[in-house]
């Protein structure tokens, strides 16, 4: 099964984790790049009000092509509550590469989902993230900042790796 982590990160934190991901699975990796600049206190504050308002962003183009992925991994922060407004906007621009095609009943796409986040929001993200693709995921991984920061993810990962794997 040919895999694809997409990721997009605003601190470096998601990003740490989808670097693990792809290098256990020895598969491709796609950074989402946003072109609004999100660092500092003032995008920490927009981050989390294009997230609650379900904003979409403009992103810089990627690299990889989805139809040749068999699954694709997807990580985001939590931001409000939500998904992030990057990745809510691949996942927009990208939905129609997700459900099966007509005439290939076994050409859907598989999914999985993880987040890093302060303290919670990950159920509705993932259920927006869902909601956008039309394919609930195999598995989901969720992470605080906190586990990560302090490398305290392993068992968690190592149960994600599994089951996608």
């Amino acid at each position: 099964m040919k895999t694809l982590v997409v990721f997009y990160s605003r601190t470096g934190t998601t990003k740490r984790v989808a670097e693990k991901i792809a290098e256990a699975l020895s598969c491709g990796i796609e950074e989402i790049f946003d072109t609004k600049n999100r660092s500092g206190a003032y995008g920490y504050l927009t981050a989390g009000r294009d997230a609650s308002l379900k904003k979409l962003t403009v992103l810089k183009p990627i690299s990889k092509d989805l139809a040749d992925y068999d699954l694709v991994v997807i990580g985001t922060p939590i931001w409000a509550w939500s998904v992030s407004a990057p990745i809510r906007t691949y996942l927009e621009n990208q939905k129609e590469k997700f459900p099966p095609k007509a005439d290939q009943p076994m050409a859907d796409k598989k999914v999985a989902f993880f987040c890093t986040m302060g303290g919670s929001g990950d159920e509705r993200a993932f259920s927006e993230m869902e909601k956008i693709i039309r394919v609930k995921p195999v598995t989901t991984l969720v992470l605080t900042t906190r586990e990560v920061a302090n490398n305290q993810h392993e068992e968690k990962l190592k149960e994600f790796i599994k089951k996608v794997s």
